[in-house]
């Protein structure tokens, strides 16, 4: 049984200067707007405020659960144990020359955006990806022909005993949409990307035109978890739920897009039953129909 009581007490002594919220309701930290309640939520603003709450849960046996931006996640209804953690306030960024050095919690957009003010080229195909730095890098992200592993020469961790750690080029172990980060469960807190000296006005079209593409073919008008499923081998997901008909298809107020058959929108007050339910009842489709196995992009986490 875990003393919540106790473990607040404890961070407050350890960290007294961090907030800590007791039964904060998840659903206010999620992109899709669902998702229970959590017994802890902090959010440190220092590296070492997070490598104690990291430590601390690990010699006390306290689960911890890290967020970013909640952008490609789903929380089930029942919420989240223990201790969780957003990153979001470790988002500090420095430019030298074509080296940008920046938080895990910052938004990959703005990275993005300091990069064209910088006139760095590398980082144009994140211009639309919603997610924090440290799940760019830990899922791998990529979007009109870039990828993080392109640009990224070294990233500080935390590992889940509490120590820093830092990978260099040769160490990521990238693969579509996965690295060492998600192999290991590392939490990263740093990440250093290389660019290339560019022309501003080509890296802003190049931007621009990835904006348009975006904006065009995704429903970005309702709350999304982004795209659902990964790529399966020799196939598109979208096409396959296209295909399947079943854009349209509801289960409470979540909805397979019409727009972007890869997107399950928040149209109606969605719970994350109505989520799960409806990305389980895509795969069985998909699979009765093509023998094909989509899986899940998006993380589903929480209490069964």
């Amino acid at each position: 049984m875990i003393d919540n009581i106790k473990i607040f007490n404890d961070l407050q002594k350890l960290i007294p200067n961090v907030e800590i919220l007791a039964n904060e309701p998840l659903s206010k930290h999620t992109f899709i707007k669902t998702g229970g309640i959590c017994d802890l939520f902090i959010k440190p603003t220092k590296m070492e405020n997070l490598q104690i709450i990291v430590t601390y849960a690990h010699e006390n046996k306290i689960p911890l659960t890290v967020l970013g931006k909640g952008t490609n996640v789903i929380i089930r209804d029942s919420g989240i144990r223990g201790i969780v953690v957003s990153l979001e306030l470790l988002n500090e960024l420095t430019v030298e020359g074509n080296i940008i050095t920046v938080g895990s919690g910052a938004n990959i957009i703005d990275v993005s955006r300091v990069a064209l003010d910088n006139h760095l080229s590398g980082l144009e195909f994140a211009c639309g990806i919603p997610g924090t730095v440290g799940g760019a890098l830990i899922m791998n992200a990529g979007a009109y022909g870039g990828e993080i592993s392109e640009v990224l020469t070294s990233a500080k961790v935390i590992t889940q005993s509490g120590e820093f750690k830092t990978f260099v080029e040769g160490e990521f172990d990238f693969s579509y949409r996965n690295s060492i980060f998600a192999k290991e469960n590392l939490i990263i807190v740093e990440a250093v990307f290389t660019l290339k000296n560019g022309d501003y006005e080509v890296i802003k079209a190049k931007m621009d035109e990835n904006t348009f593409l975006r904006e065009s073919k995704q429903p970005l008008e309702y709350p999304s978890c982004g795209s659902v499923f990964k790529r399966p081998p020799g196939y598109f997901a979208g096409k396959l739920i296209q295909d399947s008909n079943l854009q349209g298809t509801r289960i409470g107020g979540a909805e397979v897009s019409k727009k972007h058959a890869g997107f399950i929108v928040n149209v109606d007050n969605a719970t994350s039953s109505d989520y799960i339910q409806l990305i389980r009842h895509v795969q069985a489709t998909v699979k009765e129909k093509f023998g094909v196995d989509l899986e899940t992009e998006v993380k589903i986490i929480g209490e069964e």
